[in-house]
């Protein structure tokens, strides 16, 4: 939910020229990267659930209600998390708010490292993940793979790396593997999590003072393309504007249908079992 109103909101921005507080560019990275993790928490639990691995799955689902914790304390809200408007956000984080953010973030950090050894070196999940349905990087780029599963087939591409919000400040780099499969998939999420927090830490160390929202002034006009990551890939979404006050067109797509041409390939000749985890792994 973040991330379709972040998309939509800097379609907007840019049809009425608006430029946001240099405050609401680093919250909205915040709190995107605080919805990335939890996203990429459900993913890794449901993923250990599918293999029936269900001491992994709670471990997981527990390290999540951290986040949703966070993300009701600071925005009211669990999930459909409604922080971004036209102009910047709807609330401002105070510093005792950072500061809780980061306190939960060391010990998540910590607790993270369980499950991304536990990924790494159990038995079940190498005989359940490893060489399951890999794409090569030229055929996920030609079938138009994006997010995670583009990354894990070696594509770098991310769509933070365009700079919007307050990305083009922060260090970071796309999480890219080689191997292409159902593991290589799994592990990029649990290496995002850890860039995830890093990322929070460098918006909150470089937050700058000022307002975080402004009132927007005019009417739509024209066209204009609006491109975010979202955790499972570029969510991409297409405004037009005639000078009047409600949009004449608004298309989007999101990357769960992009990744659509990529399942049939990655699901020829797998075995029955082995299509939840493949399904999932997208």
């Amino acid at each position: 939910s973040i991330m379709h109103a972040q998309a939509y909101c800097q379609g907007v921005e840019e049809l009425l020229g608006l430029e946001i507080p240099d405050r609401a560019r680093y919250l909205r990275v915040i709190w995107a990267e605080l919805h990335r993790m939890h996203s990429h928490l459900l993913f890794l639990g449901l993923m250990a659930d599918a293999f029936g691995f269900e001491s992994l799955f709670m471990q997981c689902w527990r390290i999540r209600e951290r986040i949703l914790d966070l993300l009701e304390q600071t925005t009211g809200h669990r999930i459909m998390v409604s922080i971004n408007t036209v102009g910047g956000t709807r609330r401002d984080l105070s510093p005792d708010a950072q500061k809780a953010i980061l306190s939960e973030l060391r010990i998540i950090r910590e607790e993270l490292q369980l499950v991304d050894k536990t990924f790494k070196n159990d038995h079940t999940i190498a005989y359940r993940l490893h060489g399951c349905a890999p794409i090569d990087g030229n055929k996920a780029y030609e079938l138009g793979c994006v997010g995670p599963v583009a990354r894990a087939s070696g594509v770098a591409q991310d769509m933070r790396t365009l700079g919007y919000a307050a990305y083009k400040d922060l260090e970071f780099s796309p999480v890219v593997m080689q191997e292409g499969d159902c593991y290589a998939r799994t592990m990029v999420r649990i290496k995002e999590l850890y860039q995830s927090m890093d990322l929070v830490r460098q918006a909150i160390g470089k937050l700058p003072e000022g307002e975080f929202c402004v009132k927007p002034k005019g009417n739509p006009d024209g066209d204009v393309v609006s491109r975010v990551e979202q955790p499972r890939g570029e969510v991409f979404y297409f405004l037009r504007g005639d000078g009047g006050k409600n949009l004449t067109r608004l298309r989007l797509r999101t990357p769960t249908f992009a990744h659509l041409p990529s399942l049939v390939e990655m699901l020829k000749g797998q075995l029955l079992s082995d299509v939840p985890v493949i399904i999932l792994s997208i």
